[in-house]
């Protein structure tokens, strides 16, 4: 398998320079620009929709936390570390659950209006995974979008300083890279080229210069046809990073959200999770014959961790033969439903669903990547000038399977140590600013048209369950796809936004049905009914992927310790003689 190492697209015709540029405008980038700010002379942050989009506000569940008396950084490191498979980074953990209470303390003197109880403390609850109630939520239900106009309300706050600038509506396209090493590796990583979609504040395709970038782009989740995640989740970040040097790793662990609103088999899109709190609160799982099944699957009944109950739910869909389930939450008691939980109530009630009298039908799809750019606990990935942050790093915390709500945590946590860790190197004098240039080989553009049987096949072969002969023909039917339509006149497609998303869904596409193919095992959010139990022997390691300099996909075991190193070379280093190269 061999990838491009750059997106066909226009000269760019404007460059604008800055410090540092951040990529993304969720809880992670939204955190790092504010964190930068006045501590780097100039920051430069470019998200794809407006300040207020992206996937936090879509953030139900509430951010995880020891903050009761009662709680323990220790025993939210055990059940992260628990629901992670044995995956999971115990130095990155430690940070996480260290720092994290302390993180969100700050984000609420920010003014973010978190639930308090009758004595005026924060009202925490419990979800799947966690064995204390440790989840602050605000608005009940709607967490991520209080979290998000509190960042925002920051950063409208300083948006006339002359030391940040933003620019609205951008895809970014490429980061831009300086001179190759002698391998023929791409050089440090020296700022970006991006498209302003038609309502930012610089018009059509420029380059924004810096001496680092910090990318918190978010998910995947538009590679499947179905998926909780927004419309412009198609992994920009991911494959932008792949294709300038950068190592990813744990791609093959993706988290499917066990309970998301079922409308019909031709429903696509983003669609409406039911948060995990409902289980949480007590609501339970029913089959279409209305036994419930969790307590006979896991002690932990619904609030096991979240794979456990999506490939639970996937089983009885396929012994009951039926494309759904049902939530229960009718004895909670409909007063108790719509003050808790008024967003769910009033999603469910636009279908016609009472989520206090009526049974509501749900089914897995994807919500969650645990995989991403490879990083230390500094968000420091293994090429020099690129930081990665959120869900579109892989930090070690989550292992094979994120727990319930820490992804709002690990975005403020991590991205608050990565602004540190710029502004000390750019003290340090250690980030000059680079001349980029030209990666070499061939430029790639998928059609957009193509995305529908990308999507497809991404569910076949990379889907909930896995197996070798799905995964086989996934893997060659991605092959096939041709990647440079901008050279053939009889194809319909030309350098353009949807043709640029199309074009990085293929790549991440292609890499995550690479990784869970050399994956022979089940763990975590990987799950292969031909290789059903996890093996310790031989795959309680990272599996880490990387272009060769002429593009070629190879997939590296690399140890699990080397992983906090600030050695980008240890993080990056296989296993020998464990290294999978593709073809």
């Amino acid at each position: 398998m061999r990838l491009a190492r750059r997106l066909a697209g226009p000269v760019p015709g404007w460059t604008a320079t800055a410090d540092v540029v951040v990529v993304g405008s969720g809880i992670a980038g939204l955190t790092a620009a504010l964190r930068l700010r006045t501590r780097v002379p100039r920051v430069l942050l470019v998200t794809k929709g407006a300040l207020a989009s992206g996937s936090t506000v879509w953030a139900q569940g509430g951010i995880a936390a020891a903050l009761a008396p009662t709680d323990s950084p220790a025993a939210h490191r055990d059940d992260t570390i628990a629901a992670g498979g044995g995956l999971c980074d115990p130095d990155a953990v430690d940070v996480l659950v260290t720092e994290g209470p302390a993180r969100v303390r700050e984000l609420a003197g920010l003014g973010a209006a978190f639930d308090t109880g009758p004595d005026g403390g924060l009202a925490l609850t419990r979800e799947g995974g966690h064995g204390a109630d440790r989840i602050a939520h605000a608005g009940g239900d709607a967490t991520g979008a209080e979290i998000s106009r509190a960042l925002v309300a920051q950063l409208e706050a300083v948006r006339a300083d002359p030391g940040i600038e933003v620019i609205e509506h951008a895809l970014v396209l490429d980061l831009l890279t300086a001179a190759p090493d002698a391998d023929g590796r791409p050089g440090p990583v020296c700022g970006v080229t991006l498209h302003v979609i038609g309502e930012g504040s610089r018009d059509g395709e420029g380059a924004a210069l810096g001496r680092a970038v910090v990318l918190a782009t978010g998910g995947i989740g538009q590679v499947y046809p179905s998926s909780t995640n927004p419309a412009s989740a198609t992994g920009d970040g991911l494959a932008a990073a792949l294709r300038a040097g950068a190592a990813v790793a744990d791609v093959e662990f993706v988290q499917f959200h066990p309970t998301v609103l079922w409308l019909g088999a031709g429903v696509k899109g983003q669609l409406a999770l039911v948060s995990e709190a409902v289980r949480g609160e007590g609501a339970w799982l029913v089959d279409t014959d209305g036994v419930r099944f969790m307590p006979a699957e896991h002690p932990l009944a619904e609030l096991a961790p979240r794979d456990v109950v999506a490939h639970a739910i996937v089983r009885r869909m396929a012994s009951t033969g039926s494309d759904h389930v049902f939530l229960d939450a009718r004895h909670l008691g409909a007063a108790f439903l719509a003050e808790r939980f008024p967003t769910i109530a009033q999603r469910l009630a636009a279908e016609g669903i009472d989520l206090g009298n009526d049974l509501v039908p749900v089914a897995p799809a994807q919500h969650y990547h645990s995989g991403g750019v490879l990083t230390d606990v500094y968000g420091r990935s293994g090429v020099e000038g690129l930081w990665a942050v959120g869900e579109a790093a892989c930090t070690g915390v989550h292992g094979a399977n994120r727990l319930a709500s820490n992804s709002l945590l690990e975005g403020l946590v991590f991205a608050h140590r990565a602004a540190d860790d710029v502004v000390a190197r750019v003290a340090a004098g250690d980030l000059p600013q680079l001349e980029p240039v030209e990666r070499g080989g061939p430029a790639a553009l998928v059609a957009a048209a193509a995305r529908p049987r990308l999507q497809r096949l991404a569910q076949r072969g990379p889907g909930v369950i896995r197996s070798e002969a799905g995964l086989a023909a996934a893997a060659d039917a991605l092959a096939s796809v041709p990647t440079r339509a901008h050279l053939d006149p009889g194809t319909v497609a030309s350098p353009q936004t949807a043709e640029w998303e199309t074009t990085n869904l293929h790549q991440v596409a292609s890499v995550l049905t690479a990784a869970a193919r050399a994956r022979t095992e089940s763990r975590g959010g990987h799950f292969r009914e031909d290789f059903p139990e996890p093996d310790d022997g031989a795959w309680r390691v990272r599996l880490v992927a990387s272009l060769d300099p002429d593009g070629g996909l190879v997939l590296d075991r690399v140890p699990l310790s080397a992983q906090s190193s600030g050695n980008p070379a240890a993080r990056q280093a296989p296993v020998p003689p464990a290294t999978l190269t593709t073809s």
